[in-house]
């Protein structure tokens, strides 16, 4: 289960520095390699979000 938080939370992470290219300089990585409108472009996004809704369950995990 260890290996699922940490593939997780890199996908999440992977996902954040897009956005932050996509904010700052109109740079999509993910389109760029995998091309624009895509199944795999889209799996990449569906597979992202997947890991951000997994990374909330953790919440009430978190130790103080």
């Amino acid at each position: 289960m260890k290996y699922i938080h940490y593939i997780a939370l890199t996908l999440v992470i992977v996902g954040a520095l897009n956005w932050g290219l996509v904010g700052l300089f109109d740079f999509n990585i993910v389109t760029t390699l995998f091309g624009i409108h895509t199944i795999l472009t889209r799996t990449v996004y569906v597979l992202i979000g997947l890991c951000g809704v997994w990374l909330i369950s953790l919440y009430p995990r978190i130790d103080d």
